[in-house]
């Protein structure tokens, strides 16, 4: 299972959230860059941001800390928040992003999401935010009528290389991730998917391990890590030892 540390920005800065609440912000850094170096040398070898001013504004935002962290870093890097149209992600792709994630789009416009994959294969990951089973969209701002299963299933076999889970009520809540759904979802649809919201301590962790066949590729983690109730190495040497 793949570990992927988040970078939520807002306003240049490194933030956690409670629920998606933008009034709710905790800066935990006021310099991505260094915290993507920090959890560099923590040992993870891959990199999860979002630029949660871009969700609400539909278009990128924190560019230049995004571009920071790039430069400052040698890992795989993957980003949400604010991609809306092709054009974006060819430029975000063309920045060394190894693949971006397309949330609201994806509810709105699926031909697009499926033509980004015909022309950047491996590159397209999808974002679904879920409140109550339901996909939220627009920052969260918004909750549609459709199931996160019912939006997954529309990507089937088109080459998206991920299915990123967020279940919004437990987001930055530190009450544990939602298992049982993120399982669901999984054994449901053939897409690997990475477990997102809610991750409080390396227990999370071994109950995604012990359900990965499913289909679960990796997990998210953010304010656990910010506040040391998940301790890095002890993390990694878990996942490292899974499948050594």
């Amino acid at each position: 299972m793949n570990l992927y540390p988040a970078i939520d920005l807002k306003d240049g800065n490194c933030v956690r959230l409670l629920r998606g609440e933008m009034a709710a912000a905790t800066v935990f850094n006021t310099n991505p860059a260094d915290q993507a170096r920090s959890f560099r040398e923590a040992g993870f070898n891959r990199l999860h941001l979002v630029d949660l001013n871009g969700a609400f504004a539909g278009k990128p935002v924190n560019a230049a800390a995004v571009e920071g962290i790039l430069a400052a870093t040698d890992v795989p890097v993957q980003l949400g928040g604010g991609i809306r149209d092709l054009a974006t992600i060819e430029a975000w792709l063309g920045k060394g992003l190894s693949r971006v994630i397309l949330g609201t789009i994806a509810l709105r416009n699926p031909a697009l999401v499926i033509e980004a994959c015909k022309i950047f294969p491996g590159q397209i990951a999808v974002g679904i935010d879920a409140r109550g089973g339901l996909v939220a969209i627009e920052g969260w701002a918004e909750t549609s009528e459709t199931t996160a299963l019912d939006l997954a299933r529309k990507f089937e076999d088109v080459g998206v290389e991920a299915i990123i889970y967020t279940d919004i009520d437990r987001d930055g809540a530190l009450q544990g991730v939602n298992v049982e759904a993120t399982r669901a979802l999984a054994a449901a649809i053939s897409i690997p998917v990475i477990a997102s919201g809610g991750v409080a301590s390396i227990a999370d962790i071994e109950q995604l391990m012990a359900v990965e066949a499913s289909g679960i590729e990796g997990v998210i983690i953010g304010r656990a890590l910010y506040d040391g109730r998940i301790d890095p190495a002890a993390a990694m040497k878990l996942v490292r030892g899974a499948h050594a």
